[in-house]
């Protein structure tokens, strides 16, 4: 088949990978793109949130299967749109993306489906906001109701630190539209980790289980970040506990949309919280999250290409288990210095002929007279597999050691302690 790609980020250049290697995959098309995937995959530049851009695309290219990668096409509505004309898309429709684009939301269809998370109150102005800061307890943390990149959600570890966080939001509109409306919740503890659920608007299959690194720095320190680095699988979140919690998390939350007009098909995930009484759900997305996909989809065996358009077609049921590479994966992020604040662009990078036994995927680079260089915050995602965690990132760590660009920075301790 024909598929075309929507996106231009890391978690698209590890698709395009697993799709190129997908044995019913006989050309791969990708929109925007990016310098990695376009050496696997035929580039295409268009608006990838003008859905009319897309459809003509789509057309042009004579695609069996449209993937859309990032959260803000589907937000838009382009597998609608798509969809209406007949085509088989991996994505959910705008609806029922509102399970990311809109954290309310979220809680809403968790609460109807009863599926446990924290407690919350939703805000649509600042004095609601602060009068919600009193039915918790002092540690709480602050949400942006729509799409902030990753960002919008600032842990409070105190009434004052709170009302900061709503003035920062709400007044300051530091996310733009996406803080109009906040989320005030109770903060959860424990450690977290990442579970993908593949879905055709009726049946959930869960992917392996992964834990990502959102802190900028060692420790968990610093700003929260889009992630600097994943392993997969996590020991907690075996097998077992996947399934089960295909049929506690996300079959209900698919049943709920569904029932209310809005099926999901696409991938599902699910952000939990390992906590003292058990599993929660911190947030759901409507994508495949970024950097874990990175360290999940390099363990995929199965055809990916298959298993896509059968969620689009209405048919994941007459997909067996999938086959999964029992070694562990290890991802590392190399990043821009300064970055989530400011950064330069335009850096030569080095090294990418001289790595072995990784997989280098691109998210912010371009080419410049012949040279390739950075061109955003996160430039490069580097995944290794080994027969152990340990293995794993003694051969990533080599690679992130061999790549080099005028301020590089990368987390030293990615799955270096596994918490779950």
């Amino acid at each position: 088949m024909r598929v075309l790609l929507i996106g231009s980020g890391g978690r698209e250049h590890a698709l395009a990978a697993a799709l190129v290697r997908s044995p019913s995959v006989e050309h791969v098309f990708c929109a925007n793109g990016n310098p990695g995937i376009g050496e696997i995959a035929e580039l295409k530049c268009i608006n990838e949130v003008d859905a009319g851009q897309v459809l003509e695309l789509t057309r042009e290219v004579h695609a069996d299967l449209v993937v859309i990668g990032p959260e803000a096409p589907l937000v838009a509505g382009v597998a609608d749109r798509l969809r209406d004309a007949g085509f088989a898309v991996f994505g959910p429709g705008a609806a029922a993306a509102q399970i990311e684009g809109s954290k309310a939301f979220a809680k809403d269809v968790m609460a109807s489906a009863g599926v446990d998370t924290a407690r919350y109150i939703a805000c649509d102005d600042i004095e609601t906001a602060l009068d919600a800061l009193h039915e918790f307890d002092e540690q709480v943390v602050v949400k942006a109701d729509g799409i902030a990149a990753g960002k919008g959600v600032l842990l409070c570890h105190s009434h004052d630190e709170a009302r900061d966080a709503l003035s920062l939001i709400m007044e300051d509109e530091a996310f733009g539209e996406a803080g109009a409306r906040v989320v005030v919740e109770e903060m959860m503890t424990g450690p977290e980790a990442s579970l993908f659920f593949l879905s055709d608007g009726k049946t959930v299959k869960p992917l392996p289980s992964a834990q990502d690194f959102k802190r900028v720095f060692d420790g968990d320190q610093g700003l929260n970040t889009g992630g600097m680095g994943a392993y997969s699988p996590v020991p907690a979140v075996d097998d077992a506990m996947a399934n089960e919690l295909a049929t506690t998390i996300a079959q209900p939350v698919i049943d709920e949309l569904a029932r209310r007009g809005m099926p999901f098909i696409g991938l599902l995930y699910a952000g939990l919280m390992l906590t003292p009484t058990g599993v929660r759900v911190v947030e759901f997305n409507c994508r495949f999250g970024d950097p874990e996909t990175q360290a999940i989809l390099p363990r995929l065996r199965s055809d990916l290409g298959e298993v896509l358009l059968a969620c689009a077609q209405g048919r994941l049921d007459e997909i067996g288990d999938l086959d999964i590479d029992p070694r562990d994966a290890v991802t590392v992020v190399l990043a821009s210095g300064g970055y989530p604040g400011d950064y330069r662009t335009g850096l030569p990078i080095t090294g990418l002929n001289q790595v072995h036994n990784v997989a280098v995927f691109h998210a912010g680079t371009a080419t410049k007279d012949g040279q390739l260089v950075t061109k955003g915050g996160r430039v490069l995602a580097v995944t290794a597999l080994g027969s152990s965690i340990r293995d794993a990132r003694e051969t990533v760590y080599d690679a992130v050691d061999t790549i080099q660009f005028d301020g590089k920075h990368a987390r030293r301790d990615i799955a270096e302690y596994p918490t779950v």
